[in-house]
């Protein structure tokens, strides 16, 4: 058996993740509460001991003062047996207990949103195909302006975060301006994201020309190189003047903080309390692999979270992680099965 950790404040910080997961973790919750169980073998056998707790006080729900004045003395009937099994544990595991108690008996209202054993299927962002065979993925609440010439492909970044994807042109560079910073490319694909104080691009395919305009005199404006940049770059440039710091910040990203950056691009898919066999029919919509639950058990365990729909690699290692499900691969199939 692993390890329990006794420590006060890791099993507050376990309960807490608990309560989250139980109204639905958000995609940057969930990369945080991965991070979190990877930290130390016993956080995630907290979460376990914690669960089976939270399991054992469930019956609390079917009895409430409002209801009656007197307990329903079937729920509170001792059980010597299972009690002295119960004790003989840990320590630790009385803590854990008063903490779900607290948790179970004086738990708020949850926030009007989708209700247990739902999904909402959260649509990925607008495509926009461009007459040269280039195409632009538009966050929420993102705008752009075309302005194709025969010489040069340009487009204006008005507001928000978009990703490009750059039909190969040597003759006709591609130009994408936000601010007075402008991304040259001929084939290739980035984002860039506008904010109030700077501008970011992040290359994931091919690489790029940063430059920053610069005030010419009159109405011109002269382009002054900043940096090259490549596959796995993300350039931060500060377009504050009273800023301090350095204008421009580069730094390499591995693939999972690319696979962050850019979750918005995939269609999500939202889950409360659902049973891990419904969750697994609607990742099936979107994957070509698919996945397989290999028994009842494991299909009855209840999921909750934001997920990227296409990503299904991500949630298998949640489920490792976070729910000891093991994914073992079977051909085109990932079959799915907790460990004993």
């Amino acid at each position: 058996m692993e390890p329990v950790n006794k420590n006060p404040q890791t099993i507050d910080v376990a309960a807490q993740w608990l309560a989250r997961r139980d109204r639905g973790l958000t995609a940057t919750e969930q990369d945080a509460y991965l991070q979190w169980l990877r930290e130390k073998p016993e956080h995630g056998a907290t979460i376990a001991r914690l669960e089976q707790t939270w399991r054992r006080l469930d019956p609390l729900r079917k009895w409430r003062p409002a209801h009656s004045p007197r307990p329903n003395p079937d729920l509170l009937a001792p059980r010597p047996r299972r009690r002295r099994l119960w004790l003989a544990g840990t320590a630790a595991l009385a803590a854990a207990a008063a903490l779900v108690v607290a948790t179970v008996l004086w738990r708020p209202q949850p926030p009007a949103g989708p209700r247990p054993g739902t999904a909402v299927i959260h649509p990925g962002p607008e495509h926009m195909a461009l007459e040269d065979g280039s195409v632009v993925e538009l966050k929420a609440g993102a705008r752009v302006e075309v302005q194709f010439t025969p010489a040069e492909r340009r487009v204006r970044l008005v507001s928000g975060e978009a990703h490009f994807i750059v039909a190969k042109n040597p003759r006709r560079p591609f130009i994408v301006a936000a601010n007075n910073i402008s991304v040259r490319a001929v084939g290739t694909a980035f984002s860039v994201q506008l904010g109030r104080a700077a501008v970011s691009v992040l290359v994931t395919e091919g690489k790029v020309r940063l430059d920053q305009a610069i005030d010419g005199g009159g109405d011109a404006s002269l382009p002054r190189e900043l940096s090259p940049l490549v596959a796995g770059q993300q350039a931060v440039v500060s377009t504050d003047d009273a800023a301090g710091g350095p204008a421009l910040q580069i730094r390499e990203l591995t693939p999972a903080e690319i696979e962050r950056a850019l979750a918005w691009q995939g269609p999500r898919l939202e889950f409360v309390d659902m049973r891990l066999s419904e969750v697994v029919a609607e990742f099936n919509r979107y994957n070509a692999r698919k996945l397989v639950v290999g028994d009842r058990a494991t299909a009855d365990i209840l999921v909750g979270g934001n997920f990227r729909a296409d990503n299904v690699d991500s949630f298998v290692r949640l489920l490792d992680v976070g729910f000891g499900v093991a994914a073992v691969p079977r051909g085109d199939e990932i079959v799915l099965r907790r460990r004993r």
